[in-house]
């Protein structure tokens, strides 16, 4: 079992390599506006998750999905070279559905907020049920 700063730090060189290398040498015309957002590396530095986010429609994502599939071979083998390592960690693509989630938390924040003002807006202008000091208050 490695070290898990050690995973950490691979990790984040990962995301470096693959990023760069999306920029620079995968010349895939199907690839579109893709975000490298994270890298995970199992603790035995054997597999790594790779999370992306791209810009644009439901079909440029997958087609962004084969354009990396397709070019696994190409980043791995330039990890490998990279990082060092004596045995280079396969490379899992996957789609980041953090964006998505933000929105909809965002939606619904909206939603609670309005629900707020019109509770609020009530609140100002109500009026006790019973009577406007119900305490008992000592005979006179």
């Amino acid at each position: 079992m490695a070290d898990p700063a050690r995973a950490r730090k691979l990790a984040d060189r990962i995301q470096e390599i693959v990023a760069r290398m999306l920029e620079s040498r995968v010349k895939d015309p199907r690839l579109g506006f893709v975000t490298v957002t994270e890298a995970r590396v199992t603790g035995d530095l054997q597999h790594a998750t790779v999370f992306y986010t791209v810009y644009g429609t439901e079909e440029e994502r997958a087609s962004t999905a084969a354009a990396l599939a397709s070019a696994k071979g190409l980043i791995r083998s330039e990890v490998g070279k990279q990082t060092g390592l004596r045995l280079t960690p396969t490379l899992e693509f996957v789609l980041d559905s953090v964006p998505e989630s933000a929105a909809a938390i965002e939606a619904r924040l909206r939603e609670a907020a309005a629900k707020d003002a019109a509770v609020a807006e009530l609140a100002a202008n109500a009026t006790y049920a019973g009577e406007p000091d119900p305490y008992r208050k000592p005979e006179e």
